[in-house]
């Protein structure tokens, strides 16, 4: 099964209320994207961005919200990149320890990230991002 397939299980089983296959039960995809955007030490997709090249993970990033492949992500530089603070946040909220949060996240961000930004771009100021994490899991549903 390809990232994508994988990711799209996972966010298939999160919109419809069951567990995926490897993920912790108590964990919604769609609510721990929006978790750590909305997180305020993250402060939305821009912030995200900024973190990574804070970090100098720019270009990490860059390949995600790019048109060419992901650049891959290990789970201490997620760690890294989000901080102690919002990592042990989600984990105290999804029952589970940081490195599984940051393990998930390093996981599924990367192509949550590319599929947000089809264009190369990220969504503008002002995006309602759960719908659009909403209409990339409906359209994961019509394959």
């Amino acid at each position: 099964m390809g990232l994508l397939d994988s990711l799209a299980s996972q966010v298939l089983g999160s919109l419809s209320g069951q567990a995926s296959q490897g993920t912790p039960a108590t964990t919604d995809l769609i609510g721990l994207v929006m978790q750590v955007l909305n997180h305020p030490q993250v402060g939305g997709l821009s912030g995200l961005v900024k973190a990574f090249e804070d970090k100098g993970l720019g270009q990490v990033i860059g390949s995600w919200v790019g048109t060419g492949a992901n650049l891959p992500i290990s789970a201490n530089q997620i760690a890294a990149v989000l901080g102690e603070e919002p990592l042990r946040d989600l984990a105290r909220q999804a029952g589970t320890s940081p490195d599984q949060q940051a393990s998930l996240l390093s996981e599924v961000l990367p192509g949550l990230i590319d599929q947000l930004s089809p264009k190369g771009a990220l969504p503008g100021p002002g995006s309602d991002l759960p719908a659009l994490l909403g209409n990339l899991a409906a359209g994961w549903l019509k394959r």
